[in-house]
């Protein structure tokens, strides 16, 4: 059997494991990850994290969207697996641990982590996208992970998913395709957020690194300022700090609730 968490990010959903010791009886991780992320028969999730050890910071991790396919970078889940690792004592309040994309620094207050992110990188604004009959203004920066956004008013009315769908697999994305991100101002420092997710294939109810990439992008065109809060799908509010320089952004802090849902043993009929 194998030990795990599975925790809640603002809405993102993961399982959680602890392979530090190598002992995870798994041989094709993939296959693995597909049938234990798959809701309704096995426990389900939007992806999974291996906790694996590091000779230079507590730990690094493994993340694997629900698709089997592997990402640098996921925000909320940053936030599970700091909280997961405070829990159980592989680190303290403060901590350092690689991803994909970098090492990330977190700090866990109670159910509120707050991670500060790499530097995002590859802004591009006022991109002209054609999908089908809609020509499209969106705007593009990498946090981590690519992100599209697009500017709305009513986000409640729009086709998230099959504009997503087709915003994450355009031509002008490809090979490794892009997350999608409908973004609508509320005030100066409020935005709600929509996201169609890369890997999950299918509209999320939170996107960390997108509810990212949707404040600064916003922020670079005046709409909001910093601290930035955004209201994503599942209701609640995830906050966003940083600093704006003449080249990009630093300093970039994403903050929220990370909750454990259940803990448990998986039995080898929850993959097999």
């Amino acid at each position: 059997m194998i030990d795990f968490f599975k925790m809640s990010g603002s809405g993102n959903d993961f399982i959680i494991i602890d392979n530090r010791d190598g002992s995870l009886g798994v041989r094709d991780v993939v296959a693995f990850v597909r049938k234990v992320c798959q809701r309704k028969v096995s426990v389900g999730a939007d992806g999974l994290f291996l906790i694996e050890k590091s000779d230079r910071v507590d730990f690094k991790w493994r993340f694997f969207n629900a698709d089997g396919s592997q990402a640098a970078m996921c925000g909320n889940g940053g936030r599970c697996v700091a909280r997961f690792a405070f829990l159980n004592g592989i680190a303290g309040e403060r901590m350092s641990f690689e991803t994909g994309a970098g090492i990330i620094d977190a700090e866990v207050k109670g159910d509120v982590v707050k991670i500060r992110l790499t530097d995002p990188h590859s802004l591009v604004l006022d991109e002209r996208l054609r999908i089908g009959n809609l020509e499209l203004i969106v705007h593009r920066l990498d946090t981590g992970v690519p992100h599209v956004v697009h500017f709305l008013h009513d986000l409640e009315g729009f086709d998230v998913v099959d504009t997503g769908r087709a915003i994450r697999y355009h031509e002008a994305y490809r090979p490794a395709g892009t997350n999608a991100n409908f973004v609508a101002v509320l005030d100066a420092n409020t935005l709600q957020v929509r996201t169609y997710e890369r890997g999950v294939e299918d509209e999320t109810l939170a996107c960390g690194t997108g509810s990212v990439a949707a404040a600064l992008i916003a922020a670079r065109k005046g709409l909001v300022s910093a601290p930035v809060e955004v209201v994503v799908r599942s209701g609640e509010r995830l906050r966003i700090y940083f600093e704006a320089t003449e080249k990009g952004f630093e300093k970039v802090y994403l903050e929220g609730k990370a909750k454990v849902v259940y803990q448990g043993k998986l039995w080898d009929e929850a993959w097999k």
